[in-house]
């Protein structure tokens, strides 16, 4: 799982263009949106994007998504429920 949440980090940081932030500096149980790591909206619908693209994830739900998105750790470990995709 570590290893996955490292990935993770990497990812939402290419993906949000996240300047000047490394993986260190998202801790994996802080919140990502709000008062944690900050992420909006548009942020989520890319965080979906790229869940659905490395992945093979889908949302019927976009209610769904609050959940997941509640920390790195809630990614990765529906990510490893659900994922489709085995190589990123």
């Amino acid at each position: 799982m570590d290893e996955l949440i490292l990935e993770l980090k990497r990812e939402i940081i290419k993906v949000l263009n996240l300047e000047g932030v490394t993986p260190d500096d998202i801790a994996n149980d802080s919140e990502l949106f709000g008062e944690g790591l900050g992420l909006d909206s548009i942020d989520a619908l890319e965080l979906i994007v790229l869940l659905e693209k490395n992945y093979g994830i889908k949302f019927k739900d976009p209610a769904q998504g609050r959940e997941v998105f509640k920390s790195i750790r809630t990614m990765a470990e529906y990510v490893t429920a659900h994922r489709i995709k085995t190589e990123a």
